[in-house]
């Protein structure tokens, strides 16, 4: 495979799959609406790669346009990243995460049905498995109920893909992605308030935010608060490389999934430690009451990616949260 389409690729992590893409030798083209992002990106991937990428300010729901683009680009298969992302968010608008993290899935498909294409990488995440019963959770841990309207759009889109029997097709049910690339051009920059922990760090270390509400310090945890796998973009990039890799190789294989994390569990008051420590900045913050959504604990076994991908996460946390902090700091 060649030519890479890539839903929401201006976006976070889609922003960072480019530029791996481009360095491990492919032609990616993007399509992304902005709903939670800008088009400065695509000039600041530019800055890191040197190339132009081809661009269409478009909605993923809009199959005619998706046609064109499949046609035109001749592309070989789809990373596919566009969607709505926030758990307490979905948690308030159900019928805004359903239509479009479902009907943008649906809409794709349709149109590599009708183009022939039939290679694809899914945005998948860890919400698929709820609340677990023990972590690490691997593969062939219970999908249980999800535990917000989110990741219940992500165990939909598995189901989905697997119905599918056209598609050669893998989910990466990753953890949380935290980090921003190393020359601080591209990095997590949610539009309005942040929904997700490490940019409202950032933001309330940068005095953007009045303060960082820590949501619930009474969980069955080693401090109270919740605990998540957190893995670098850059290593969280490299992994939608591999895995178009692996499809590629592997054309008989319908539908896989593979955790991507790092193996580790960190409390929320650990990251905020981390980030104060690595970056010698204090942070204003305060516990509130638990957020609906929330998991309580979770994180991976990766062995899967390791053995059948080849990949494995290679950055620790202190660089995590330091190249986050390099990222916010760019921005001013």
């Amino acid at each position: 495979m060649k030519n890479i389409l890539v839903t929401g690729g201006l976006g976070y992590i889609g922003s960072h799959t480019v530029v791996e893409l481009i360095e491990n030798g492919y032609q990616p083209i993007i399509i992304d609406d902005l709903s939670n992002t800008n088009i400065g990106v695509l000039e600041r991937l530019k800055k890191i790669t040197g190339l132009d990428v081809p661009y269409y300010q478009n909605d993923v729901c809009d199959i005619t346009v998706l046609r064109k683009i499949l046609v035109d680009h001749q592309i070989d298969g789809v990373i596919h990243f566009a969607a709505f992302k926030a758990v307490g968010e979905s948690v308030q608008f159900p019928l805004k995460y359903y239509q479009n993290n479902i009907g943008g899935l649906v809409s794709l498909l349709h149109a590599m049905e009708q183009c022939n294409i039939k290679n694809i990488v899914f945005s998948s995440s860890c919400t698929v498995y709820g609340q677990p019963d023990i972590s690490p959770v691997d593969e062939n841990s219970a999908i249980k109920v999800a535990n917000s309207p989110y990741g219940n759009t992500k165990q939909i889109g598995e189901e989905i893909l697997r119905d599918c029997s056209f598609l050669n097709a893998v989910a990466l049910r990753y953890f949380n992605p935290i980090g921003a690339h190393p020359s601080a051009l591209i990095g997590e920059l949610p539009l309005g308030v942040p929904n997700n922990l490490v940019p409202f760090i950032t933001q309330t270390a940068a005095g953007i935010r009045e303060k960082l509400t820590v949501y619930g310090n009474d969980y069955n945890t080693k401090d109270g608060t919740c605990v998540r796998d957190y893995i670098h973009v850059v290593d969280l990039a490299k992994a939608h490389v591999k895995a178009i890799a692996f499809i590629d190789k592997n054309s008989t294989n319908h539908f896989e999934v593979f955790n991507i994390g790092t193996g580790n569990g960190f409390t929320v008051l650990e990251i905020i430690e981390a980030f104060e420590t690595t970056n010698q900045v204090k942070l204003n913050y305060t516990i509130g009451d638990r957020r609906a959504g929330d998991v309580e604990k979770v994180w991976a076994n990766t062995d899967k990616a390791t053995n059948t991908l080849g990949w494995k996460a290679a950055l620790d946390l202190n660089t995590m949260v330091e190249s986050a902090w390099k990222w916010q700091l760019s921005l001013s």
